[in-house]
């Protein structure tokens, strides 16, 4: 009895050293097991990060070729133009002395036309500044007088100061009124001032028929009182004759309506017209010409 008992001891404690190692053993598998698993997790995660550093690089390498592909398009554009130019310098290389010569004329007149239109545009800017000094000029020696017996303008590039025919003349009448000769002599003080300018006198009527035994129509009746205007600047206030001239227009250049009493009004008058002299705008076209055609 006492040698079973022995044996059965043993074969527990035999029993028990087995079952000790059996857990050593799949503690050890589990611990490996775990080991692969993170190791694993590891791979994927370093396996997602290269293919997104493959993703981005594949974009960076589009963008690139991209690059490439624009340069070598402007490339190919700068070599065209490279040509065309090469070409164009290959034509010019060939361009006969006569060719040459028409160049440099067609040069010297365009320099000569540009010059002539210059001088022209510094004239017609003198003039302007003269035509506003002599209209302030007017305005400031005719300031007492009414508003609608005299007008001062520039019209058409020339100075205008429009007289009323009752200021100047009695009706159908050519003679100046004593009282019209203080006006005339206030714009003879401001023309006498510019001798380099002439004077040209112009005499209007209405439409209204007239018929005396010194006048047979409007036309000699605006003409006689142009006359009359122009020998009181000549010869009560010393304007040159050399710088007038009268002239008679009767009613066919009206301001107005010559239908009615107000329009007819407002075209019975004398105009003063005071210009440049025209002979200096003859010779400044004239030498322009020449320059321009050399």
């Amino acid at each position: 009895m006492k040698r079973v008992l022995i044996i059965f001891t043993a074969v527990a404690m035999l029993a028990s050293c087995n079952s000790k190692k059996r857990l050593a053993e799949i503690k050890t598998l589990q611990d490996a097991r775990d080991k692969a698993v993170s190791s694993l997790n590891d791979c994927d995660q370093r396996t997602a990060d290269l293919r997104s550093q493959l993703s981005a690089k594949d974009t960076d390498i589009q963008t690139k070729d991209k690059q490439v592909g624009d340069l070598q398009s402007q490339i190919d554009y700068l070599k065209k133009t490279n040509t065309n130019l090469l070409d164009r310098m290959s034509d010019l290389s060939i361009v006969s002395k006569s060719g040459a010569e028409s160049i440099k004329k067609s040069l010297e007149t365009l320099n000569e036309q540009t010059k002539y239109t210059n001088n022209l545009n510094a004239s017609i800017q003198r003039k302007d500044s003269l035509n506003l000094a002599l209209v302030m000029s007017l305005k400031r020696s005719l300031d007492d007088i009414n508003d609608q017996d005299v007008q001062v303008e520039v019209k058409k590039g020339v100075v205008y100061v429009s007289l009323s025919d009752k200021l100047l003349f009695k009706s159908g009448s050519y003679e100046v009124l004593p009282a019209a000769e203080i006006v005339l002599g206030k714009v003879a003080k401001v023309v006498n001032d510019h001798k380099d300018l002439d004077i040209l006198v112009e005499g209007h009527t209405d439409a209204v028929p007239i018929t005396t035994s010194a006048i047979k129509d409007n036309w000699d009746l605006s003409a006689l009182r142009a006359t009359s205007v122009v020998r009181t600047l000549q010869g009560k206030f010393s304007v040159a004759p050399e710088r007038m001239t009268a002239g008679g227009r009767s009613e066919f250049s009206p301001k107005d309506d010559n239908t009615t009493s107000v329009g007819r009004q407002q075209n019975r008058r004398t105009e003063i017209i005071i210009t440049p002299k025209l002979d200096q705008f003859f010779n400044l076209m004239s030498s322009g010409q020449a320059g321009g055609s050399k």
